[in-house]
Formats: structure tokens, sequence, C-alpha cells
């Protein structure tokens, strides 16, 4: 299959293109710098120059490919217009890759998160969050699974709040270069909120199966860590890097702080009954021993 690919030189996608590649596909992969392309001809990938902003940019990549991958997304949450800005960015570019789609019968897979539901563990038949900071993507993904029914297999794989590998990525890796920054390795309230993880060799596995063969209208957790405690993260991280652990006040993170603050723990059983999906690599608490000072 010749997969169009956003986001591919990020943490998670360059794990997902080098798993492409590894079973027989092929990849055209978005670039936005010359730094990006050239890593993913290194990795192996064809280039189309462009942003997620390139609407037309990305409707000529979906026409070029036999399936599309979304994963890019900013990384700028440094305030609460930034990150708006960022849904909203993301929602125009499914949009334009879901209508360059529509009749082909073509998997379309996308990113979204694992819902946090109070109470219990969350699982693949819960609703993803559509209010809150970032409620805009999980209203963004319902509308990329509704094109199940206009000839496009969408599917949604759902990643944890944190995604690593080398110790580095997702919300543990933001607790990570705060802790770096501000000289102590803090977490919200009193800690005992959990935040699922999966490696990201782990979850590059679990898109290469969605796109390859998963029903279109679903959505499938890629969760290896059902859920561990934030005071948990933070203390490894605060031993590793030789700093303070404290609870700190939840505004202290920004925008994502409510998120952060959230007990979110993630179920993946019917995702591994169904698809077949075996997480194998670390877990995040061995994977952030490898941090250094």
């Amino acid at each position: 299959m010749h997969v169009f690919i956003t986001g591919g030189s990020g943490l998670i996608g360059s794990a997902v293109v080098a798993e492409l590649l590894g079973h027989g596909h092929t990849v055209l992969a978005l670039a936005r710098s010359e730094a990006s392309a050239l890593a993913l001809k290194g990795a192996g990938a064809e280039t189309l120059s462009g942003g997620l902003a390139d609407l037309d940019v990305l409707r000529a990549g979906a026409a070029r490919a036999d399936g599309v991958i979304h994963l890019a997304f900013s990384n700028d949450f440094s305030s609460a217009e930034a990150v708006a800005r960022a849904v909203a960015e993301e929602s125009a570019a499914l949009a334009a890759l879901g209508e360059a789609l529509v009749g082909s019968d073509r998997p379309l897979v996308t990113v979204s998160g694992t819902p946090a539901v109070p109470g219990r563990v969350s699982t693949e038949a819960d609703p993803a969050a559509t209010e809150g900071p970032v409620g805009g993507r999980g209203r963004s993904v319902r509308a990329v699974l509704d094109l199940a029914g206009r000839g496009v297999r969408s599917t949604a794989v759902r990643l944890p709040r944190t995604v690593h590998n080398e110790g580095q990525g997702g919300f543990a890796g933001l607790l990570t270069a705060i802790a770096r920054r501000t000289g102590v390795a803090g977490y919200p309230g009193d800690g005992t909120q959990r935040w699922p993880a999966v490696h990201a060799l782990d979850a590059a596995v679990l898109f290469r199966i969605a796109l390859e063969s998963a029903p279109a209208g679903t959505s499938w957790h890629a969760v290896a860590d059902e859920g561990d405690a934030v005071r948990d993260i933070a203390a490894v991280i605060g031993r590793r890097l030789g700093l303070p652990v404290e609870s700190v006040p939840a505004e202290s993170f920004g925008p994502l702080g409510p998120i952060f603050a959230t007990d979110q723990p993630s179920s993946s059983a019917h995702t591994r009954e169904t698809l077949g999906w075996v997480p194998v690599h670390p877990s995040l608490l061995q994977d952030l021993e490898r941090l250094r000072p």
C-alpha cells in the first residue's frame, strides 16, 4: 500500500513510518521543513512539502495514496489561544483529507485521545470527549468516523496521554521538561490521578494494523499501561534528574492543567482481542529510567 502520512517525522510518526516500511508499504510523508524532509528521506520515505494549513497539498497527497494516516498536530501549548488554533487547523486538515477520499473505500486513520470516564477505566465503546481544552479534536474525529457512510474506511487510533520512547514524549515528557525548567518534579493535586501510556513502537504497530484491516467507523485504544499514578511518574522523573518531587497547583501547567489533573485510566482489552495487537516494549515507568540529568 502507498501511504500518505502527516506528522511522519515526530516521535510517533517516525515509528509509524518505520513500521510501514518494514512491512512492505511505501510512504509519502508531509514535510513542513527541510530538516523534516531530510529525516523522512533518510528513513526511506518520499516527501511532499507543506504543512497542515496547506489544504491543496493535503488533497494532492491523499489523491496519490492508497491510504492515509494523520498524526500531525501543533506542539504549541503555551496558551489556550494557541491550543484553539491548533485544533482548528487540524479540523480543517482532516476535513480536506476526508473529502479527498470520499467514495474510494480507501482507509483514513486518524489520531485521537483515550477518553476520561469518571469513576472507571475508559474503553473503546466510550465516546471521545467533545468539550474542554481539546474538545474540538473529538468533534473532528467524530466527523472522520462519520465518513464511513460515505465510502471511506475511516478509523481512529486513540492514544493515551503519554506515548513514550527512551523516556521522552507525551504528558510525562512535558512533566520532565517542566521539571528541568523549574527545578521541581511537580504533579497536580495529590498525584493519585492515573495516566495511561504506550511505547511509540507499540503504538506504531496498531496504526499499521488499523490501516490494513480495521473496519470503517471504528475506534481503537493504543494503551499498554492502563494507568500510572502521576506522583509515581513524577517520582521517577525527580529521582533520575536529582530534583525534589512536590505537588504544585494545576495552574502551573497552563492550559493543559485541567487535563493533567484528571484521573483517566484506560483499557485496550477490546483492541487486543479483536485486532490481535500485543504491546511488547517497556512500560512508561521502565522507560523513564533512561532519563539523564
